[in-house]
């Protein structure tokens, strides 16, 4: 990948394990040759979920082979590399003679200009698809979020996996991720003989970096008075798990994957002693809006949205086909705040250790984003701008 998602960077800690082949050498290993399963490709495989992924299936007797591509080489040995960007249409060749391709070369970096994530992710997702059904590959498992479902107040707790997508694109390359799940739509009309899976995380934690993990990063937990968060995390290895389960093909159509049931603001102050600031909606949407807009925290006041109001998905589909999750919600946020530990962000803007020392109290930096931000609009609107 050119720019690695660190929504996807997270390790499994299996890759650490010397039977998976931990070797930066691209030598395959040996395999048994009466594994007859599948030959499964991996866009995105250097790092995180990808290379978690793959160091997983080099690892399973029901896989025959693994071919991992990206810009990069990863370090799983027992894999067949291929160093080429995603956007480029030889990847065609590279994916001749696989059977499935798991797509998880994404850019979702808060951090990177969003109309180079986009074209990068929609190109990249156009071309894989179109290279696969070139290939004669019969499968693609995409990895999207369970955010394109959309935070609604009107939302059902859980929302079933069959439930209308009405996300926009004014959260953090949640745009990127509709139009990637349209083109999925798409592939298989265009491609008779191409299937699609998708795979939608619920807050996806284990080394990742994301507007809602940086919630947990502020001095004071955000709420917006009158609204009602509910929070269902997902961690890497229970993420990894389902795509093994597309991969190998145990599952098919819309999946959601996250932990068992869900976290009410309230459980998650107690659990983690932050305590909240509760802001009138009009204020906090606003000064969100203004700060994004003057370019002082990289999250757009749609990424507000996902700590209002509740998105909690069922994982019927992967419940039915024998999956379950290994973590609770309660463990991973433990391990999120772990994570998180001496990190100060506000508003989305990750802090300074000078910034965060000079922020006075545990409201303090907020405030002063705050009213930077109305300042700003003062300023302008004495100028009648």
């Amino acid at each position: 990948m050119s720019s690695p998602d660190p929504q996807f960077r997270a390790m499994n800690d299996d890759e650490n394990r010397p039977e998976h082949g931990d070797s930066a050498q691209s030598v395959r290993q040996p395999r048994n040759p009466a594994v007859r399963g599948p030959v499964i490709a991996v866009t995105g495989a250097a790092s995180g979920v990808g290379a978690a992924l793959v160091s997983r299936l080099a690892a399973s007797d029901e896989v025959k082979q693994v071919v991992a591509i990206d810009e990069r080489r990863g370090d799983c040995a027992a894999a067949q590399w291929h160093i080429l960007d995603v956007r480029d249409p030889a990847i065609a060749e590279k994916l001749r003679g696989a059977d499935v391709v798991v797509h998880l070369a994404l850019d979702l970096d808060l951090e990177t200009d969003p109309a180079a994530r986009t074209a990068y992710n929609v190109r990249g997702t156009q071309t894989v698809l179109t290279a696969a059904a070139a290939a004669g590959v019969h499968r693609v498992v995409l990895c999207t979020s369970a955010m394109v479902y959309g935070a609604l107040p009107d939302n059902d707790i859980p929302l079933s996996e069959d439930s209308e997508l009405r996300a926009t694109a004014e959260a953090t390359g949640v745009g990127d991720l509709l139009e990637i799940e349209r083109l999925g739509r798409r592939a298989p009309r265009a491609h008779p003989g191409l299937n699609v899976t998708v795979i939608r995380p619920a807050v996806l934690v284990g080394g990742t970096d994301t507007a809602l993990t940086r919630y947990f990063e502020s001095p004071r937990l955000l709420v917006v008075a009158g609204s009602r968060p509910t929070w269902q995390f997902c961690h890497v290895e229970d993420l990894v798990s389902a795509l093994e389960y597309a991969a190998l093909e145990k599952v098919e159509g819309e999946l959601a994957v996250g932990c068992e049931g869900w976290l009410e603001q309230e459980e998650v102050e107690e659990l983690s002693g932050i305590r909240r600031m509760e802001l009138p909606s009009a204020v906090a949407l606003g000064a969100a809006a203004r700060l994004h807009r003057i370019g002082l925290t990289p999250s757009p006041a749609g990424d507000l949205a996902y700590t209002m109001h509740p998105w909690v998905v069922s994982v019927s589909g992967l419940h039915a086909a024998g999956w379950r999750p290994r973590w609770t919600n309660e463990e991973v946020l433990a391990e999120l705040l772990q994570e998180v530990s001496g990190r100060h962000t506000v508003a989305g803007r990750r802090l300074g250790r000078r910034d965060a020392a000079t922020a006075a109290g545990a409201a303090g930096a907020t405030v002063a984003l705050l009213g930077a931000a109305a300042a700003v609009r003062l300023a302008r609107k004495r100028r009648g701008i």
